[in-house]
């Protein structure tokens, strides 16, 4: 069997940096970008198999395509491209100046996935094979209150990774939607309120990696949130106005801090 290849975004910290090591560890060759050089850079030096790093912002299309190319180049068309950039603010329509953070949340969080995938697409139909995996959230189930930037690119991720799952069925690549609860990472250790089944990254990128390898189309992990969204799906809206009007919400940010 040929040595696994995984090209990751967003893979300095959190579930990106929990994924890098566990594939990593089960000998895979690893593409790892991030926009903080320094971190993918120790991170490169700590793990145990063939790295190659992109010190990227995944707004940048043309950035991303050089490193596809660099990545196919040097090892080949990848296995699994995990889509995992991702940012998170509170957002109020009503302020003015959250219009920016509005934008840059969409364009991260759901451009940034097209500009991650595109590049590539070519290389794996030509090989009739891989996995296109895009981290979605549970917060793209329903809108919530306070967070309509994040909420808003999460549900547009899953339409998109739908579209694109039903397009590429006849080139043998698979696309797999990944929408987590919380996992506990840097974007969830700001928020103030109680988080239900909370998973520790390790253990999530585990069952992220469950999930690719048996290619599934669409999962939510953990299980218990999975059950979760299955009632929230179905909730009329005026039942769900009542038990969101209350509902604790993510800390405001300014668009400096993403």
């Amino acid at each position: 069997m040929s040595q696994l290849k995984v090209f990751i975004t967003g893979a300095s910290s959190g579930i990106g940096l929990a994924l890098a090591e566990h594939y990593a560890n089960e000998g895979a060759i690893i593409g790892l970008a991030a926009r903080r050089t320094s971190l993918l850079t120790t991170l490169q030096n700590k793990l145990p198999t063939k790295t190659a790093i992109y010190a990227l912002d995944v707004r940048d299309s043309d950035a991303l395509e050089k490193a596809a190319q660099d990545f196919i180049a040097r090892f080949g068309a990848p296995d699994i491209v995990i889509a995992n950039a991702g940012v998170s603010a509170g957002t109020l329509t009503e302020n003015k100046n959250d219009i920016n953070t509005f934008k840059g949340v969409i364009d991260i969080n759901l451009l940034g996935m097209v500009h991650t995938f595109q590049p590539f697409i070519h290389a794996m139909k030509q090989s009739k094979k891989g996995s296109l995996v895009g981290i979605a959230s549970v917060a793209g189930i329903r809108g919530l209150p306070g967070a309509g930037a994040y909420s808003a690119s999460k549900a547009a991720t899953i339409a998109y990774l739908e579209s694109l799952r039903v397009e590429l069925i006849p080139d043998g690549i698979n696309v797999t939607t990944i929408a987590p609860g919380y996992i506990k990472t840097p974007m969830t250790d700001i928020n103030q309120y109680a988080m239900p089944f909370l998973m520790a990254p390790d253990v999530a990128a585990k069952k992220f990696a469950s999930a690719i390898e048996k290619r599934k189309r669409f999962i939510v992990i953990p299980w218990q949130m999975g059950c979760l969204v299955r009632v929230m799906r179905f909730l009329p809206p005026w039942l769900w106005d009542f038990i969101m009007r209350n509902a604790p919400r993510k800390a405001h940010a300014n668009w400096d801090w993403l």
